[in-house]
């Protein structure tokens, strides 16, 4: 998949506001609530997470939390279905779970365990890949359930966290590298 066009990329990054010192001193946070506010940011992101996987997607997931907020536009968009990935708790059916390291600990997350199926192509969504814990239980989870994951497209990668290393076995295509 070729680079994003310039345009394209300066529009997106315009409507990346930082958040210096939250959610806690020392961390700039990247504020994506003002390209979701608006609407030809909004729709070339959508556009160009739908060309990652292919249009031969079948289910799309999303990762909590802002990655529903994209995913399920992408999935619309594609004719696929959508699937959340959750933080342990949050499913209210039976699921299977992936636990991975944080900075500072360890975190779980879950899928209820009829989501997929053997053979289903599936594209994984989100907004940041930064240590690639997340993600890459997400591709294990999806993985372990048989389906085929595609690709996995992110809106921004912060590239200086390494977060690839962890994923050199997907297709994964980061929008913006920061």
């Amino acid at each position: 998949m070729p680079a994003i066009a310039d345009s394209d990329r300066d529009l997106l990054l315009s409507r990346i506001r930082d958040v210096p010192d939250w959610p806690e001193p020392g961390v700039v946070f990247k504020d994506i609530t003002p390209l979701l506010r608006d609407p030809a940011a909004f729709d070339t992101m959508i556009e160009l997470l739908s060309g990652v996987g292919g249009q031969d997607v079948d289910v799309v997931v999303g990762i909590e939390a802002r990655g529903f907020i994209l995913g399920a536009p992408v999935a619309h968009r594609l004719g696929a279905g959508f699937v959340p990935i959750r933080k342990a708790g949050k499913l209210p059916w039976t699921t299977t779970a992936a636990s991975y390291a944080l900075e500072y600990g360890e975190a779980t997350i879950e899928v209820h365990t009829d989501a997929f199926r053997p053979g289903e192509r599936v594209l994984i969504v989100d907004d940041v890949l930064a240590t690639g814990g997340t993600v890459r239980a997400t591709v294990d989870l999806v993985r372990g359930a048989g389906a085929d994951v595609v690709g996995v497209g992110i809106l921004m990668e912060l590239g200086f966290l390494s977060g690839r290393a962890k994923l050199d076995d997907v297709n994964l295509r980061s929008l913006l590298v920061i």
